[in-house]
């Protein structure tokens, strides 16, 4: 009895084995068929779960552009920042840069009329009469102007100023050592809108015209200094009449420019100017 019983336990586990082998069978069976039913029938299964057609669709045509772009050079975030910069916006910054250049020469433009318009009005001023009630020789009054000379003409041009004064300085200065110089007088005149009379004149009176100087081509008693030339010289001394005298010869001018005797220095240097 007892040796029966393992050959029975033996045939039980090969039905049980035997039994597995079809369950694995069939169970592998359902699962294939299962995919593929997923992979040719897709778009039923996605509707089973709430999705149309038209979404699948959708989602797969965004998956395929992913994938192009990723294949792309450049990578797809990338594309993604370069697309978002849109041309309007570098278009308004130009438009704005633009518009502070308009803003910015228009101001240029009227800052250069505004100068222009006070130099104007300070040469008007030469043609100016002294006043009848004013005594002659008594000393002006601190800030009145008197002049006694005919406006120079600033409205001919460049070209007809220099030849106009070239000649009447020249003939003027005939037979000194400023001889000749009388186009070097005109030209710093223009540059500096300053009087052409007023340097050849301080030249008489402080050197009868260069012949008596103190310093080298200094004939205007001008500064220690002197100069290696005429036209160095005259160029520097027209500019500093500009940059420290004013436009022309007055009383204030002749107080800083000769202290001691600077009512008989203006006096003397204002006939000069008046015989140019």
């Amino acid at each position: 009895m007892s040796r029966k019983q393992p050959k029975r336990r033996a045939g039980n586990m090969a039905y049980a084995a035997i039994a597995g082998f079809f369950i694995v069978v069939i169970v592998g069976g359902v699962g294939f068929g299962v995919a593929s039913a997923d992979s040719y029938d897709d778009v039923e299964r996605a509707g089973a779960f709430g999705f149309s057609a038209e979404t699948h669709t959708a989602t797969a045509s965004a998956e395929t552009y992913v994938t192009q772009a990723a294949s792309d050079e450049t990578p797809y975030y990338e594309q993604s920042a370069l697309a978002a910069t849109t041309p309007r916006d570098i278009n308004n910054g130009m438009l704005m840069i633009d518009e502070m250049e308009r803003i910015e020469q228009e101001r240029l433009v009227a800052e250069n009329a505004a100068a222009l318009k006070r130099m104007e009005a300070t040469k008007a001023m030469q043609g100016v009469e002294t006043p009848a009630e004013q005594v002659a020789g008594a000393a002006p009054e601190p800030g009145t102007i008197e002049y006694s000379l005919p406006a120079v003409d600033w409205s001919v041009g460049r070209d007809a100023f220099i030849a106009e004064w070239t000649s009447r300085i020249d003939a003027y200065l005939e037979g000194s050592p400023l001889a000749g110089y009388g186009s070097v007088f005109a030209e710093a005149a223009w540059d500096n809108g300053v009087d052409p009379r007023w340097s050849p004149a301080i030249s008489n009176t402080e050197s009868g015209k260069g012949s008596v100087c103190f310093r080298s081509c200094n004939a205007w008693g001008w500064g220690n200094g002197g100069w290696g030339d005429w036209n160095t010289a005259i160029q520097d001394h027209v500019a500093g009449l500009a940059a420290g005298y004013g436009y022309s010869i007055t009383p204030e001018a002749a107080q800083r420019y000769c202290p001691p005797t600077w009512e008989s220095w203006y006096e003397k240097t204002l006939n000069e100017m008046a015989q140019i």
